[in-house]
């Protein structure tokens, strides 16, 4: 199976990103920063699919004596936390070094989300491109709005008829809808993470 091919390398700081977006600010306020962290992959992996992105999501040890760490919740995003006393930061300029020694190994552009003023000028100087956080959230929106109009137009395409060609009523059009709506509230609920 031929590996996939990105247009680019999105590099997170995560939590100078969840610093800037206010309702990742007012999750983690209320939810706590796990909720926070957990919010911010799941708009970043409909994100980087749409984009064709490849996406490292970076988030600090938080002075936590643990190794670093990877996780990959889908093909177009990984995780990564980085080791005891590394921050983010320093985890970025390294992937930005490596970038500019080795270009064969990237796509054709890195890009790195951060309002870091400090970390926009040093990776910029490696020849990444730099986005604000405030850029990304704008950018996230619009995708998101695009896909959704995107569905809406494949569902009116689609619309699932019945065997004499009327549209389905609304309860027969699958099983979620015949469960109750306490249950449906529940797993809603789940689905988002919240109690």
């Amino acid at each position: 199976m031929k590996p996939p091919t990105y247009n680019a390398l999105l590099l997170v700081d995560g939590y100078n990103i969840i610093g800037q977006w206010n309702h990742l600010k007012q999750t983690r306020e209320r939810f706590g920063l796990e909720m926070a962290r957990q919010t911010l992959i799941d708009e970043l992996i409909s994100y980087s699919s749409h984009q064709g992105y490849q996406t490292q999501v970076v988030f600090d040890a938080q002075y936590q004596q643990s190794p670093a760490s990877q996780e990959h919740p889908s093909p177009h995003l990984s995780i990564h936390y980085t080791a005891w006393l590394q921050t983010a930061d320093t985890f970025i300029e390294k992937r930005c070094a490596h970038y500019r020694r080795h270009t064969y190994e990237y796509p054709g552009r890195v890009i790195v989300a951060t309002s870091d003023r400090a970390q926009q000028l040093t990776v910029v100087g490696y020849g990444a491109e730099w986005m604000s956080a405030h850029l990304l959230a704008q950018e996230v929106d619009q995708s998101r709005a695009q896909v959704r109009q995107q569905a809406k137009q494949y569902g009116k395409k689609s619309q699932r008829r019945s065997p004499k060609g009327k549209p389905l009523g609304e309860k027969q059009r699958g099983w979620v809808h015949k469960l109750d709506p306490s249950v449906r509230e529940k797993l809603s609920q789940w689905r988002y993470g919240v109690d």
